[in-house]
């Protein structure tokens, strides 16, 4: 149980300093105890990731003690934290202050140094870019088995802006300090529907330029394509106002309540906490492959369970049992692919992305998230550029995240075929793709892709004995 004491200023202590640096003293003993030839891994219960790795009997990196809150400021509104916080438990500790982390990813078990060093995203994106964007520094045990310190303008500003998206290939955060912005008690939601794609994106860009919809604010924007002739946006605004809200923790079901077939928007209301964690009761919709949207099933299944961690869970017996292959041999089918991603295009190209993918993917419904990278942020970065050089993403260009996450027919003789025939299209239409799950490029277009000169400097700097794998050899070789 976390200890809380109030100091000067405000700050809230919810960990004590010499706690925290007792599990960081941990950490690198457990760092230095594997051997040399041996992989480096985190020693966690839970993961979001969708790749598969080598196995491995080396013990993995001892991050008990790392998991905590350590302090809330309401006045500076930042927060440190141990770099295996949560951002349940995160926002736990921030919402009695009316704050919340600029951006909270959508899964309760995603952790703040997973977010940083393996991207996410949500709703705010669109004004708060991404959660690295809005760390004001961190310790990073590196692979040189060296805790820095790393921050903007500061000895370590090379290795604050290469961490974001090194996956552990340059070192693992210990500790944060991020910013926190105020919310209100509640969202009040507008669910607009669109029979074009084009409506969708014109709109959705100008509401990321303009920030207000009809001449009411916005506050946060994702959408949903259930085809191509049904989408909808999702347009937040915070509220202190009182009234009823929605419960989508029940039977009741999130995404299911955005459809509608009027002209005008659909209004609901949530609290700020179950707006922040509306798609982890169903994983988005992934619930549906495990039965938990059937009524009859619902009605049995725990709310306890209905959340993200426990459908990986089962996601994971399957990667290891191969159940769902052996099912579809058993009707005479060949196994099936996963398709599992998150890709960001311009969103000038992003109707039109959408489109093919519909065309050429069996898959929906299909997410979206507009994002810019952040120009208020504490990296300054100069109009026009890629502050971020291992995700360049362009600093004034307004991208639309698109998410699809199921299976589909593997293609016999070809594996990954689904998910190299979306690389080449993303990559035509001057895209990225996260690196959480299956990935298949090349080595020369994956270092064009993700800042492979930059990642060899930083490699040199941090990890100039290559005790950890390089950002290929995880990310594509699954190593």
């Amino acid at each position: 149980m976390l200890e809380r004491v109030t100091s000067g200023q405000g700050r809230t202590e919810m960990e004590p300093a010499a706690t925290h640096a007792a599990a960081v003293q941990r950490l690198v003993a457990s760092y230095r105890a594997i051997p040399p030839s041996a992989p480096v891994r985190l020693a966690k219960k839970t993961s979001n990731l969708f790749r598969a790795r080598a196995r491995t009997n080396a013990p993995g990196l001892d991050v008990s003690g790392l998991g905590g809150v350590i302090a809330v400021d309401p006045v500076a509104m930042t927060a440190d934290l141990g770099g295996m916080c949560t951002y349940e438990d995160l926002v736990a500790a921030t919402l009695p202050h009316g704050l919340a982390p600029l951006v909270v990813p959508q899964l309760k078990t995603i952790t703040l140094g997973g977010a940083v060093t393996g991207l996410g995203i949500e709703s705010t994106s669109f004004r708060n870019g991404l959660p690295h964007e809005s760390v004001l520094e961190m310790d990073i045990l590196t692979g040189a088995g060296e805790v820095v310190t790393a921050a903007p303008g500061g000895e370590h500003d090379d290795l604050y802006r290469g961490f974001p998206n090194s996956y552990g290939t340059l070192g693992y955060a210990t500790r944060l300090r991020i910013e926190l912005e105020p919310v209100e008690p509640f969202v009040a939601l507008r669910h607009v529907r669109f029979r074009t794609l084009e409506a969708l994106v014109e709109t959705m860009d100008r509401v990321v330029r303009e920030r207000v919809h009809d001449g009411e604010p916005v506050d946060y924007v994702d959408g949903v394509v259930f085809s191509a002739t049904e989408a909808y946006l999702t347009l937040g605004r915070r509220t202190d106002e009182p009234g009823p809200v929605s419960d989508y923790t029940g039977m009741d079901i999130y995404y299911r309540s955005l459809q509608h077939d009027g002209t005008e928007p659909r209004r609901d209301r949530l609290t700020i906490h179950d707006y922040l964690w509306r798609w982890d009761t169903d994983w988005f919709w992934c619930s549906r492959a495990f039965g938990a949207q059937n009524p009859a099933l619902r009605r049995v299944w725990p709310r306890r369970w209905r959340r993200s961690s426990v459908y990986w869970k089962l996601v994971a017996l399957d990667q290891r049992w191969s159940v769902a292959d052996r099912l579809e041999a058993r009707k005479g089918r060949p196994p099936r692919e996963r398709v599992v991603q998150d890709v960001e295009v311009p969103v000038e190209e992003c109707a039109a992305f959408l489109h093919w993918f519909l065309r050429e993917v069996p898959i929906e419904p299909v997410w979206l998230c507009p994002l810019r990278v952040r120009e208020d942020g504490p990296a300054h970065p100069e109009p026009g550029s890629q502050p971020w050089p291992l995700y360049p993403l362009r600093t004034g260009q307004t991208y639309v995240n698109v998410g699809f996450w199921s299976t589909v027919p593997a293609t016999p003789g070809q594996p990954g075929a689904t998910n190299r025939l979306i690389e080449r299209e993303v990559t035509a239409r001057h895209g990225h793709k996260s690196l959480y799950s299956d990935a298949y490029y090349e080595r020369d277009e994956f270092d064009r892709l993700y800042g492979g000169e930059a990642f060899a400097t930083l490699k040199e700097r941090y990890d100039p004995s290559s005790r950890l794998l390089d950002l290929y050899s995880k990310a594509v070789q699954r190593r």
